[in-house]
């Protein structure tokens, strides 16, 4: 018998300066058995870094591999507007996501510089053009090690992303750390 997922409520305050957004969000993340908790946070980081209207989760470990860890769509209920992966997605992955996404924006945010950079490198090796529109980052290791430890089913995050830096009040304890980009 498969072990079910387990619910995480995230309470965010949520300012996007950048992007001029200030908000408060109710955030439900179902947490598959097999998944690390620094790839939950991922995910979390992941939704508001590129927050927008009808952002959500997608199948996740659990689900479809084909599918992306977040989705957006459009007005109408059935155009995808933004398609996000997170962690160590292939290079061929991307590249589909981007081919078949019908113009949505395509995001990917790795779990730390290292991973980043090995994707970089092997997407130089093929041709890079074809993934020069998504929008590539990294949370640092160590950010995501010290957000692994917070580990409750129920948490308050204020978050705020400015200038690609990340700083996270989580009640007696503040972190921050660099978002990183990389471009093909």
């Amino acid at each position: 018998m498969a072990l079910p997922s387990t619910l995480h409520h995230f309470d965010v305050a949520l300012s996007h300066v950048d992007r001029g957004l200030d908000l408060q969000l109710g955030i439900k993340a179902a947490r598959h058995p097999s998944e690390t908790a620094e790839r939950l946070w991922l995910r979390l980081l992941a939704f508001c870094w590129q927050w927008e209207e009808t952002i959500a989760f997608g199948g996740g470990l659990g689900g479809d591999p084909e599918e992306p860890d977040l989705l957006a769509l459009g007005p109408d209920g059935s155009t995808r507007t933004l398609l996000v992966r997170v962690g160590r997605p292939e290079v061929s992955r991307v590249e589909k996501d981007l081919a078949r996404g019908g113009g949505a924006r395509v995001a990917v945010l790795f779990e730390g510089e290292r991973r980043l950079e090995a994707f970089l490198t092997e997407s130089r090796g093929g041709r890079p053009e074809r993934l020069a529109r998504a929008d590539l980052a990294a949370v640092p290791a160590a950010l995501l090690s010290v957000l692994a430890k917070r580990d409750e089913r129920r948490q308050k995050v204020g978050l705020t992303i400015v200038a690609d830096h990340l700083y996270l009040d989580l009640g007696k304890e503040s972190v921050d750390g660099p978002l990183i980009r990389g471009s093909v």
